[in-house]
C-alpha cells in the first residue's frame, strides 16, 4: 500500500539550533525540487510572530554559506507559519489547529528534548480526531531499555506504529546506504558473507575532536548512548541482515530488527570504556564525572550465518583521526603460499570508508615485481566521480521519505527496544573509565580490541 504525500509539515522546536542548522536547509532544498508542502508551521516557546522567524530562516542560512536562490526562498518563505506557545497548553495546540486549517495529513516533527515528548503526543492527540498525522521523533529513544518501552507505550496510547518515523539521520547518509545496495547487488559476494570465510567484522566510528562546548549535554549520555545504541548498531544490522523478501519498507526494517535480535546482549568483560585526558575540566562536566568519551565492544550474532564471528564496535572523541568506516575481514588461506617470510601476508579484507572519503576498498595479495614469488596487498578501490550530481543531506532524505510515508530508513519500536537490550548491561553496571591522552586509539586497556586500526 502506498501511503499518501503529506499536505503540511509540523516543526516543534523550530527556533533551535537543529532547525538552524539542519532543518532550515534541508527544506529550502526540497523547495528547490518541488518537494515541500505549502504549508509549514513551526511551533515554540520564544515569542516571535511568523516575520520574526522568516528573518532568522534566512540568517540560518545565510550563516551556512548557502547559495540562496531569492525566488526559492520566497517561496519557502510564504509557506511558513508560526505558533508561539507553551508545549504543555492545550491551547498551543488549538492554535496550531487553526493554522493548518484544511491542512488533513500533516507530519509532525519533534526538534524538542525528548522530555517535551509525552506532552506534545499528548496535544497533538487532543485535536486530531481522526489519527492522520505522522510524528518523527529525534534520538534518542529513551535512556534506556525501560525508558524505551514506556516512550513507545505513549506513543501506541494515541497513534499507530505506523504513523511513528523514528529518525536516524545515519541512516539517511549515502555511505550507510551503500552498504545494503553493495552487499545484495553484488551476487559476487553472497557465497562469501558468512562464517565460513569471514573471520571478523570491525565497525569504527573515530572524532579526532571533542565535546565542543556541549559537555552539560554529553555527560548525561555519553559515547555508548550516543553513537553505539543506535548508529553504529544499524551499522551491524545492515552489514548482517539476510536478503529481505522485497525492497518494501517493513520486509527490510523486519531483517535489521531479525540481526538486533539475535544479537547477544554486552557483557562487561568484553567492553572497554575510557576518557579522554582533560575531559572533567571541560564547561558543564562534572568534576568527577564517569562518563565515557571512548567505547570498545566485542560481541556475536548468534545465528546460523554468523555464530562464532566476533564483531568489534569502536566510538570515541579526541582520537587520531576522524574516521567512520567498516572492515570484513575474511579468514586467512590454508596454506601461506608465496608468502615472504619476513612480512606475512595479511588476510583479505572490504573496507567501506564513509568518513573522511566515501569508498569501498578491497584489498587483495597479488605477485610482487621482481624475480621472486612473494605476494604484496593491492586495495581494489570503488571511488564514486567528482562530477556526480550533489548529494542529498540526509536531513532533507528522510524529511522526504517521511513526507512520503516511507519508513524504511527509519527504526522500528522492536528494532530500537532490542538495541537497548544491548548495551543494558553495561550500562547499569558499567567498569569504571579508563583515562587515556587525546590522539591516542583510546586507553591501553582497550588494544586488544582496537589493534587493527594500528596495523
Amino acid at each position: 500500500m502506498i501511503a499518501e504525500r503529506a499536505d503540511a509539515l509540523v516543526l516543534f522546536g523550530i527556533t533551535g539550533d537543529l532547525a538552524a542548522k539542519k532543518l532550515f536547509p534541508a527544506l529550502y532544498n526540497l523547495t528547490a525540487r518541488n518537494r515541500l508542502p505549502n504549508r509549514v508551521v513551526g511551533v515554540a516557546s520564544t515569542e516571535w510572530d511568523v516575520d520574526q522567524l522568516r528573518k532568522h530562516a534566512r540568517k540560518s542560512l545565510e550563516k551556512l554559506d548557502l547559495d540562496i536562490d531569492d525566488k526559492v526562498f520566497a517561496e519557502f518563505s510564504d509557506a511558513l507559519r508560526y505558533v508561539a506557545g507553551d508545549y504543555r497548553d492545550a491551547n498551543t495546540y488549538e492554535r496550531l489547529s487553526i493554522e493548518l486549517n484544511d491542512h488533513t495529513k500533516p507530519v509532525c516533527y519533534f526538534a524538542i528534548p525528548p522530555f517535551l515528548f509525552p506532552d506534545v503526543i499528548r496535544g497533538l492527540s487532543s485535536v486530531d480526531k481522526e489519527r492522520a498525522m505522522r510524528l518523527v521523533l529525534e534520538k534518542p529513544f529513551g535512556r534506556d531499555l525501560k525508558s524505551a518501552k514506556e516512550l513507545n507505550q505513549i506513543l501506541h496510547e494515541a497513534y499507530p506504529e505506523d504513523s511513528i518515523f523514528r529518525i536516524d539521520h545515519f541512516l539517511g547518509k549515502e555511505p550507510v546506504q551503500n552498504l545494503i545496495v553493495f552487499r545484495f547487488a553484488n551476487s559476487i559476494l553472497e557465497p562469501l558473507w558468512n562464517r565460513y570465510f569471514i573471520d571478523s567484522i570491525e565497525i569504527t566510528m573515530a572524532e579526532s575532536f571533542g565535546v565542543e562546548g556541549r559537555g552539560g549535554f554529553y555527560d548525561g549520555i555519553g559515547a555508548t548512548r550516543d553513537v553505539v545504541q543506535n548508529h553504529l548498531l544499524q551499522m551491524v544490522a545492515l552489514l548482517a541482515m539476510e536478503p529481505p523478501v522485497s525492497d518494501a519498507p517493513d520486509a527490510l526494517r523486519d531483517e535489521r530488527a531479525k540481526v538486533l535480535t539475535a544479537m547477544k546482549a554486552l557483557e562487561p568483560d568484553d567492553v572497554v570504556r575510557g576518557q579522554y585526558d582533560g575531559y572533567r575540566q571541560e564547561s558543564g562536566v562534572s568534576e568527577d564525572s564517569d562518563t565515557e568519551t571512548f567505547v570498545a565492544a566485542r560481541t556475536e550474532i548468534d545465528s546460523w550465518r554468523w555464530a562464532g564471528v566476533p564483531w568489534t564496535i569502536i566510538a570515541g572523541k579526541h582520537l587520531p583521526e576522524t574516521l567512520t568506516q567498516a572492515i570484513v575481514r575474511f579468514k586467512k588461506p590454508p596454506q601461506a603460499f608465496f608468502a615472504d617470510p619476513a612480512n606475512a601476508p595479511s588476510p583479505n579484507f572490504l573496507r567501506f570508508e564513509m568518513k573522511p572519503k566515501d569508498q569501498i576498498t578491497l584489498s587483495l595479495q597479488t605477485k610482487r615485481p621482481g624475480s621472486a614469488l612473494v605476494s604484496r596487498p593491492v586495495g581494489l578501490q570503488i571511488i564514486e566521480p567528482e562530477n556526480q550530481p550533489a548529494r542529498r543531506d540526509a536531513y532533507e532524505r528522510l524529511l522526504d521519505d517521511a513526507l512520503s510515508g516511507d519508513s524504511r530508513r527509519f527504526a522500528r519500536q522492536d528494532a530500537v527496544e532490542a538495541a537497548w537490550r544491548i548495551i543494558e548491561p553495561v550500562l547499569n553496571d558499567p567498569e569504571p573509565v579508563h583515562p587515556y591522552f587525546k590522539g591516542n586509539w583510546g586507553p591501553p586497556a582497550a588494544r586488544h580490541l582496537t589493534k587493527g586500526l594500528t596495523e
